[in-house]
């Protein structure tokens, strides 16, 4: 892309750099050496995430199964694309290994897309899920999915084996899906969470994630706000575009903490449970505590 690029502002670069500072390194190298030791992949280094220092640091990982290639080739996203290699089958097993050395108490999966599978990997999530759940002492278990092709019956699949939340990020709103969101629908995403709602387990959470700074407007922010609860999904994360380099999208606009809070209140009044908003948010960023705000909020009475 050869357009002009904004440059990042000093306050942003500062606020990563403290961000990294915190970083606590006997217990990041605790987490990347488990992580290398069970060969697991994780979207914190996938996507070069901002947040990868202070949530190793805290004991908590985002892990990505089916391989580290994605078959799409989204235009913000940092992973990898082309032919991906066969799906693991053993990947459930060493991953219940790794999070039970962890002591997670919270686990998040997420994945790249894998348009190559029959199923888009739903049976190897559903694997994940119930191998975490058998656990003696199991963690709660969020997933973040690709969108399936819009195939209801792997939702199904997943949502039958009964994680805690399940996330499937909306990412932008609907007129930047064709130069951001290659191979994506905002149509077909917007369905798989509303089915979700409509499908869940009792006690499953639905939960999604969008970016600002791709060229939004403020009016097609309130809609997609008003659209996703609309469709009845109760957990929100709102985060900054940050591109991963020169050759990806570019940022439109970095956008400020007091309009962060702005769309986080208006998120509130909207219906929202849960809302995450702020530059360095990411989708899985505090996912734990995020989920038990909502089970504090008294959320959850509604599935007892």
């Amino acid at each position: 892309m050869d357009e002009k690029r904004l440059p990042v502002p000093q306050w942003l670069v500062d606020k990563i750099r403290l961000n990294r500072a915190k970083a606590d390194p006997v217990k990041y190298n605790f987490i990347s050496n488990n992580l290398a030791k069970y060969r697991l992949n994780t979207v914190c280094q996938g996507a070069r995430c901002p947040n990868r220092g202070s949530c190793y640091s805290q004991g908590t990982a985002t892990f990505m199964i089916l391989g580290n290639v994605c078959t799409r080739n989204c235009a913000f996203c940092a992973v990898s694309h082309g032919k991906p290699a066969e799906a693991d089958q053993e990947e459930p097993v060493r991953l219940k290994e790794a999070v039970k050395v962890l002591g997670l108490k919270h686990v998040v999966i997420t994945s790249v897309t894998r348009d190559d599978l029959p199923d888009g990997g739903a049976e190897l999530f559903a694997g994940v899920i119930e191998a975490l759940h058998s656990l003696s002492s199991p963690p709660t278990v969020e997933v973040l999915t690709p969108d399936f092709g819009g195939s209801l019956s792997s939702l199904e699949i997943v949502l039958e084996a009964g994680p805690e939340v399940f996330s499937h990020n909306i990412e932008t709103i609907p007129r930047l899906y064709p130069a951001v969101r290659h191979g994506a629908s905002y149509r077909r995403s917007l369905g798989l969470l509303a089915e979700a709602v409509k499908k869940a387990r009792k006690g499953t959470l639905v939960k999604t994630g969008f970016m600002l700074g791709l060229g939004e407007k403020k009016q097609e922010v309130a809609d997609l706000i008003q659209e996703l609860g609309n469709a009845g999904v109760i957990m929100l994360t709102i985060g900054q575009y940050l591109a991963p380099s020169l050759h990806h999208y570019p940022v439109k606009r970095y956008v400020s903490a007091e309009e962060f809070e702005e769309w986080a209140a208006f998120a509130r009044k909207t219906g929202f449970k849960s809302v995450n908003a702020g530059t360095l948010v990411r989708s899985s960023y505090r996912a734990g505590a995020c989920y038990k705000e909502v089970l504090d909020s008294g959320t959850m009475l509604a599935f007892d």
